[in-house]
């Protein structure tokens, strides 16, 4: 108690699943919303801490949903990606993937940790970076 949490995401699937394990836990269902990262505006979606785990990687603009995620972050935001090759690697050696050398479906950016770290820090100032495997995870602050 004593905060709001407000969740997005593209997929309908995703905020139903989101909803429905609310709806077990008895929480409120109506924080979640089916909405893209281009379309949170800081008025509504603003918030002293900002969680984006697992999402720029999908993207095909990552510039200008961090020049978003910019805008609604007042305090603090968590990213994370998949380090790579670290993450494709993992993939084939799990023996998923093969035909795109590891590549996990659906993920149209890769960035080694130098390299997601060079990126965020165009945007925001990193505080804290963490490398639990096989992810790249960065606190910043505006």
């Amino acid at each position: 108690k004593g905060f709001d949490v407000r969740g997005s995401d593209f997929s309908d699937i995703v905020i139903n699943l989101a909803k429905e394990n609310a709806s077990d836990r008895k929480l409120p269902t109506g924080i979640f919303t089916a909405r893209s990262i281009y379309d949170l505006r800081a008025e509504q979606d603003g918030a002293d801490l900002v969680v984006c785990c697992e999402v720029l990687e999908h993207l095909e603009y990552p510039d200008e949903a961090l020049r978003i995620l910019q805008k609604i972050t007042r305090r603090h935001i968590i990213l994370s990606v998949p380090r790579e090759p670290v993450w494709s690697a993992l993939n084939i050696a799990l023996g998923k993937y093969w035909h795109d050398f590891g590549n996990t479906p659906g993920h149209i950016q890769r960035w080694s940790k130098d390299n997601f770290i060079e990126l965020v820090s165009r945007y925001f100032q990193i505080k804290q970076i963490r490398s639990p495997l096989p992810w790249t995870m960065l606190l910043c602050t505006p």
